[in-house]
């Protein structure tokens, strides 16, 4: 036995690969099938979700029986991850850049294989794209995935490709690890990431990355809107609009002009 095995706690080291393994689902995962991809005896699986549905980091949906993450993982996140700064600092540059494209703005990152929603700013039109705090996305789809991953580190970028999955959500979705890399490195030298109803067609975005004054690409933000109105045509203009607040933002974090 290692030096540091001997201090490791077993119930917390099956508590965390319970949260890991809701975290890589966020559909949700009923009891039966948390125990079989845990491979823990199912009474232990039981007493552990139980456990951080009762401290409210877990629901449980009684019809269903299924298990999944709440919000209030994210509380948490953010304050170990400065999302809670950004989210702060963001706020007015949200409201601008919803005022600018009448459509709502976005604030979000990534967390593990998927992203997430920090903060948003919905249209005051009566046909809107609105989302709940918190919500998750996949990265071979979304806007600003595209635009935080284009940025990554090398090392870093094709390790998220190498765990990511390419699911066909619509007939405009990419579907492998080449077709997602061709589009990151158009991304990179645009500076702009677009969902052309890659996981609906009902809706589209256009995002940027914010960087913080490592250059390093720490949020996104964008916009998202009805198809007929964030169209092709449409999407270079407003591309400029997004990525000139998303520099704005990340000029508070310290990032170099």
């Amino acid at each position: 036995m290692s030096v540091s095995d001997r201090y490791r706690v077993p119930i917390l080291d099956r508590a965390l690969e319970l949260l890991e393994l809701l975290a890589n689902h966020p559909d949700g995962l009923t009891l039966t099938a948390m125990t079989e991809r845990l491979r823990m005896p199912k009474n232990s699986v039981f007493r552990i979700a139980t456990t951080l549905t009762l401290r409210g980091y877990a629901t449980r949906d009684e019809p269903s029986k299924v298990y999944r993450l709440s919000p209030q993982l994210l509380s948490l996140a953010h304050r170990a991850s400065g999302a809670e700064r950004i989210t702060a600092l963001a706020a007015p540059i949200l409201t601008a850049l919803r005022d600018a494209s009448r459509e709502t703005a976005l604030l979000g990152t990534l967390s593990g294989l998927q992203g997430v929603v920090l903060d948003q700013v919905p249209s005051p039109q009566p046909v809107k794209v609105v989302v709940e705090i918190g919500h998750s996305f996949p990265l071979h789809t979304a806007a600003p995935a595209k635009a935080i991953i284009a940025f990554l580190p090398a090392e870093r970028k094709e390790a998220l490709i190498s765990g990511m999955t390419f699911p066909r959500l619509t007939r405009h979705t990419l579907t492998s690890a080449a077709a997602f890399r061709r589009e990151l490195e158009e991304v990179r030298a645009r500076g702009i990431a677009f969902d052309r109803g890659e996981e609906s067609e009902t809706f589209a975005c256009v995002a940027a990355p914010v960087l913080d004054r490592h250059q390093h690409p720490v949020a996104a933000l964008w916009i998202s809107g009805p198809a007929d109105r964030v169209t092709p045509e449409r999407s270079l203009a407003f591309g400029e609009t997004v990525q000139s607040h998303a520099r704005a933002l990340s000029a508070k974090l310290g990032c170099p002009a």
